[in-house]
């Protein structure tokens, strides 16, 4: 039986590319859970041109795995209307039994998100909280986005990342905050190799004592 290992950080941070790599070393299912929310944006996006509601959680409500796939869903406008679209109760709501049925996998899973060690996986078997300064993560955005956009400003990609990380922190419900039991990397001055290495170690020890209680 696998371990569920919940991650949680700003965005930038590099958690995603992290927890990709643990997932081919482990083989652990993983769910980037901020697709879940551009999904929904995608969706809102494709018939109306205002966040509505009641529409939002309608959809949210219907979410599958291929709507995970489309790939609209690194636009930067739909970035936009899901960090919004995730400070909606309803949606959230709509959305936690997606993510409780993933990690239920017995063959372990990894989320990554902004609530799950909090939230969605307060029990999990072990806890991330990768992050980065804003400088840095800033820097990592601006660079992906270029590849698609050679006009994008990196002031305004941090500034965009700021006013998110202030939403993601102040919303009432699952705000970003670091569990208590979370184990905490820094990647601002480290190497992609480095933050992976660091948390692959962390696996690897969490396996290792649970076989000894075994």
């Amino acid at each position: 039986m696998g371990l569920v290992i919940a991650v949680d950080g700003p965005g930038g941070s590099g958690k995603g590319t992290i927890c990709k790599s643990a997932s081919k070393v482990f083989g652990y299912p993983y769910l980037d859970t901020g697709l879940l929310y551009r999904a929904v944006a995608a969706r809102l996006l494709c018939s109306t041109d205002t966040i509505l509601k009641d529409r939002a959680v309608e959809i949210a409500g219907s979410i599958r795995q291929e709507d995970l796939n489309e790939t609209s869903l690194r636009h930067p406008k739909v970035a936009d209307w899901a960090s919004k679209i995730s400070s909606i109760p309803e949606v959230r709501q709509q959305l936690f039994k997606y993510q409780a049925d993933f990690s239920s996998n017995p063959e372990g899973a990894i989320l990554d998100g902004r609530d799950i060690g909090t939230h969605i996986c307060p029990n999990a078997d072990l806890k991330f909280f990768i992050t980065a300064n804003i400088e840095t993560r800033a820097r990592r955005r601006w660079m992906e986005l270029s590849k698609e956009n050679s006009t994008e400003n990196f002031e305004k990609v941090m500034a965009d990342l700021a006013k998110r990380d202030a939403r993601d922190k102040s919303r009432n419900i699952s705000p970003l905050i670091k569990a208590e039991d979370a184990l905490l990397i820094d990647t601002s001055e480290l190497t992609i190799d480095a933050s992976v290495n660091l948390f692959i170690k962390a696996v690897n020890k969490k396996l290792n004592d649970k076989n000894l209680t075994n």
